[in-house]
């Protein structure tokens, strides 16, 4: 599994941001192809689907920071209904409806109220982003353009899909310095 691309080069000093600089892999972005669709905050899984039938379920794991140095690479585990740890995934694979979805393996955002707070959906879901992806109409394209986008409207950042479906970039709306999920005023 491929990590989806940041948009923007990282900062050096850190690595938690971005600058305004694109990053060479992204150049199609800003050349206007591909659409802009919103990442929801969830937790990823993929489905292997059969027949319009789940035939496996995985969830997405991250390798450890030690991993990671040695060149370790997200990967998916199978998840299972005996570890009370997928409860929630498997009650978002349980209420979405696969009987129309294309033979294949589709990674999706677990998505419901136990989820990641619940930000995202009250019930219980799966989002397929790369089937039926949520697109974001008239969205700018510029370093400020995407920062004030995500100062106005409160998400969690948006990933671009090209249309040859190989290619994606993302940007979050904390690479940007801004809070997310947005800090509560009292």
């Amino acid at each position: 599994m491929d990590k989806v691309p940041t948009i923007f080069q990282r900062d050096p000093t850190n690595m938690s941001r971005v600058t305004p600089e694109p990053h060479p892999g992204a150049a199609w972005v800003f050349a206007g192809e591909g659409h802009p669709t919103r990442k929801l905050d969830g937790t990823n899984v993929r489905v292997d689907v059969a027949g319009g039938v789940v035939v496996a379920f995985w969830k997405r794991r991250n390798p450890t920071r030690e991993a990671k140095l040695a060149g370790a690479e997200p990967s998916y585990v199978s998840a299972s209904r005996d570890d009370p740890a997928d409860r929630h995934l498997f009650a978002a694979l349980d209420v979405t409806d696969t009987a129309q979805w294309p033979d294949g393996q589709w990674p999706c955002e677990a998505l419901g109220p136990k989820i990641q707070g619940g930000r995202e959906s009250a019930m219980p879901r799966l989002y397929a982003f790369s089937l039926f992806p949520e697109i974001l109409p008239e969205f700018p394209r510029t370093f400020n353009g995407i920062r004030a986008f995500l100062e106005e409207h409160p998400m969690e950042g948006v990933v671009w899909h090209h249309p040859d479906r190989q290619r994606f970039g993302k940007i979050k709306a904390r690479d940007l310095s801004i809070p997310y999920p947005p800090k509560e005023t009292p």
